[in-house]
């Protein structure tokens, strides 16, 4: 019987399985207390990922520390450097306050990452490849944490400011976040230079971009310059890029044709994304679609359901994987087998 790590293989290499791949972040696996062996049982799949680079910090002391609040648990994140000091702090797994506040910070932060050392790694890809198994795959990323796992101006915004700050400071080319932007842009370009010869085939690129929170121009500007820096530095190993694009993206459509991705991941249709999957496999026959069905189709009456699974799988004539990417779908102990049993009658087609 062919595994799903064989059939994600085969999708994956462009020659679609005859049953597609339904798989789930392994950040759910350890982070959502359900019963995934039952699931795995059932035949679904998990998206793995390992971090292939170390990092070292030489100019930042990174305190953390936990405490309880009228509000419950808090976690509180303390960058402290020779030159100042930046906080943050979490509610569960939301942050609620940002690193960066003032225009002041970007200097602080571009100091703390000031020198900062890589050292290639394979050990936690190896651990998660043997962890996964014959179930699913392992896709690369650049880090542990997310701030170096995106591209700078995704970073910035998501991890560091806050889209209000940085939008404003971004408008204004506020001298310290476009210095800042070129210091974190040059540690990218290492980053992918150092994880050339990794053995992880898929690099994933945690972008988690909607287009409306940017606009076309600056994507055309900031962004692309550097993916295609970035793609001219892998040439030649195999190697490909994934890049999680979970919101909007019809005005960029053209522009994302144009670069040579091999992957859109956690790719979500209307109302939450803008394309179906007929209109991205027509505008970019080549690249591999991660498909998010949207968490509001799980809630639909059994026959909504697969008429709505069937039409994101026929639109993306096969070479796709369904996934669990954004939250565990409500009702999972229905709809999770339900979805594994729609994609099993694409064989029969």
């Amino acid at each position: 019987m062919t595994t799903i790590r064989q059939r994600l293989q085969d999708a994956l290499a462009g020659s679609p399985p005859a049953v597609p791949v339904y798989a789930v972040y392994d950040w759910f696996v350890k982070n959502r207390p359900i019963d995934w062996q039952r699931l795995f049982d059932r035949g679904l799949g998990e998206i793995a990922h390992a971090s292939l680079l170390r990092a070292d910090y030489p100019h930042v002391h990174i305190v953390e520390t936990a405490s309880t609040d009228p509000g419950g648990p808090r976690r509180d994140v303390r960058w402290i450097t020779d030159i100042g000091e930046l906080h943050e702090w979490y509610r569960g797994e939301w942050r609620q306050e940002y690193l960066l506040k003032t225009p002041g910070d970007y200097r602080i932060l571009e100091h703390a990452l000031e020198g900062t050392r890589f050292t290639a790694t394979d050990a936690a890809f190896d651990r998660s490849e043997a962890a996964v198994g014959p179930r699913g795959v392992t896709m690369g990323q650049l880090c542990e944490a997310t701030l170096e796992c995106r591209t700078p101006l995704q970073a910035i915004q998501i991890d560091c400011a806050g889209l209000e700050r940085f939008s404003l400071d971004l408008a204004g080319e506020e001298p310290a976040l476009m210095e800042l932007i070129e210091l974190m842009n040059e540690r990218m370009r290492e980053k992918i230079r150092l994880v050339r010869s990794s053995r992880a085939d898929m690099i994933k690129l945690w972008e988690n971009l909607s287009i409306e929170t940017m606009g076309p121009q600056l994507y055309r500007r900031f962004l692309v310059p550097l993916y295609n820096q970035l793609f001219a530095i892998l040439e030649g190993t195999g190697k490909g890029i994934h890049v999680h694009y979970d919101g909007k993206l019809r005005p960029i459509a053209k522009d994302i044709a144009a670069l040579p991705f091999s992957g859109i991941d956690s790719l979500t249709g209307p109302p939450e994304g803008d394309l179906s999957s007929a209109e991205a496999r027509s505008l970019w026959p080549q690249v591999f679609l991660w498909l998010h069905p949207n968490l509001g189709w799980y809630s639909l009456p059994h026959e909504g359901l697969k008429s709505s699974l069937r039409g994101m799988a026929n639109g993306a004539a096969r070479r796709f994987c369904m996934m669990i990417s954004e939250e565990v779908p409500p009702s999972w102990e229905r709809t999770v087998p339900l979805v594994l049993k729609e994609l099993d009658s694409l064989r029969e087609e």
